[in-house]
């Protein structure tokens, strides 16, 4: 396991302060606000260890209500909504300086049989054929030297690799607003750590680093890395159907249906490489551009 990869684990393994009260740290991004991503891979992780082992997250849905504060520490309270027979429900509220930064509501269920059917997966270049982050990156000139030096704290820990050039590679003409990405952790996950909780917090992790990538495309803008736009998740929500790894190859099929209102909506699909649809996903963001 690369140190990154262990960096990203520390982050995301919470101190517990109270019975359902638990207490994160945060490190900096791109903008200067604590990555969505990292919250609600932090509250999930709150809500799952309110949860018996034996039932699994199958949905999140999640409001972020202010920027976060990656000076501070970040405090998350779960509130136990319900525990039946095969679903059980928890609440989650992230406060920073006293006021709520972001909220979560996750649903997890024991295993049962039933009817199974999926969409097909949709074709890709196998993933050992593309351009690692790093390689993409030299060629990207025009990038700010912090935000590729932000990027680097990403990708070190997560190898990303697009299969048509990112947003801020290539921009100044819209392209169809569909985006492709594979991605795994940047090594191996075993012993104690290796719990389905932690692939689907992983997941959860990278699944807000591009998903409003295809909004961008639609219109020609490179985004948030080259300062065309200002952009902030606004919710979020995740569907997990078939157990994955998240140290295996996942590919991010994701396209956007809408952009209006100073708000895109991205909308997406996660396989495995052999082809089982394992998440979907659709997030909604602030995507302004700049007078």
């Amino acid at each position: 396991m690369s140190q990154a990869l262990q960096s990203l684990l520390d982050l995301l393994d919470l101190e517990r302060i109270e019975q359902d009260i638990f207490r994160g740290q945060s490190r900096s991004a791109v903008v200067p606000r604590v990555f969505g991503g990292q919250v609600a891979a932090q509250a999930l992780v709150a809500a799952g260890r309110t949860v018996p082992e034996d039932r699994h997250a199958h949905s999140l849905h999640a409001y972020f209500l202010r920027p976060g504060d990656p000076g501070a520490p970040i405090v998350y309270t779960v509130d136990r909504i319900r525990d039946g027979r095969s679903f059980t429900t928890r609440r989650v509220v992230a406060v920073q300086h006293g006021q709520p930064i972001f909220h979560l509501s996750a649903s997890f269920q024991t295993f049962e049989e039933g009817l199974d059917h999926q969409a097909p997966m949709p074709s890709a270049p196998d993933p050992a054929t593309l351009p690692t982050s790093d390689e993409r990156l030299r060629d990207y000139g025009h990038l700010d030297a912090a935000v590729v030096e932000k990027f680097q704290e990403a990708r070190e820990s997560v190898d990303l690799r697009y299969v048509d050039e990112p947003p801020y590679g290539r921009f100044g003409e819209p392209r169809e607003p569909h985006s492709q990405v594979w991605f795994r952790t940047n090594g191996k996950l075993g012993g104690a750590i290796d719990q389905p909780l932690l692939h689907v917090v992983l997941a959860t992790y990278v699944s807000d680093m591009t998903l409003l990538d295809s909004v961008l495309l639609a219109h020609g803008r490179g985004g948030w890395a080259v300062g065309d736009v200002v952009g902030a998740s606004l919710d979020h929500a995740m569907w997990f159907h078939r157990p994955f790894r998240a140290d295996e190859w996942l590919l991010y099929d994701q396209e956007s249906p809408s952009a209006h209102g100073g708000r895109g909506l991205g909308q997406a699909r996660i396989y495995t490489q052999d082809g089982r649809l394992a998440i979907s996903v659709i997030q909604e963001g602030v995507v302004r551009v700049p007078r």
